[in-house]
């Protein structure tokens, strides 16, 4: 049986392992200080939770990329006659990218919740197993500047999904758009 310890800021884990290991002397008890080393089965929950994300950050950047290519396949027409009102290149791209935002700012604020929830109950099933306690530090990872991080980048998906689509919008030639329907 192993027992994992979370200590206090500040607490000395040798000589706390030391006092412990002196109050539980019976034979087959071993106290260890495990801050020193990195335990690798946290380091492999930690490699499959940064699997994980980047899955998911790779389908939601196709999810955008897709539903912007229709979007904008739809509005090839709108896009002709705005060009033949004079509408530039890069003013069709901040269109385009300007009409995602909306889209990327309501999935992260889904998103990010649902994903920290998500963590708070995945995380210590995942632990439990592989036989070991996921230690506080490994829990606690969402103060507000990464929230906000998370927030900003749910942005720079949809951006980066619409980019594409956008450019293809800006370079079509106004006849052939407008002929379009």
């Amino acid at each position: 049986m192993r027992f994992d310890i979370d200590l206090k800021p500040g607490t000395d884990a040798d000589a706390y392992a030391g006092s412990l290991g002196r109050a539980l002397r019976p034979p087959g008890i071993l106290v260890l200080p495990t801050g020193s080393r990195v335990n690798p089965t946290i380091l492999a929950i930690d490699a499959l939770v940064a699997m994980f994300t980047l899955m998911l950050v790779a389908v939601a950047g196709l999810g955008v990329l897709n539903t912007v290519v229709l979007d904008t396949r739809e509005r090839v027409h709108d896009f002709g006659v705005l060009k033949a009102l004079g509408m530039s290149p890069r003013q069709t791209v901040a269109m385009v990218l300007t009409s995602v935002t909306g889209t990327g700012l309501a999935a992260a604020a889904v998103g990010v919740p649902a994903g920290v929830a998500l963590h708070r109950w995945v995380l210590p099933v995942m632990g439990r197993a592989a036989g070991t306690a996921i230690p506080a530090a490994d829990m606690a990872v969402y103060s507000l500047p990464v929230l906000v991080v998370l927030v900003l980048g749910g942005l720079v998906i949809a951006a980066a999904g619409a980019l594409l689509p956008a450019g293809r919008a800006a370079g079509a030639r106004t006849a052939v758009a407008l002929r379009s329907e």
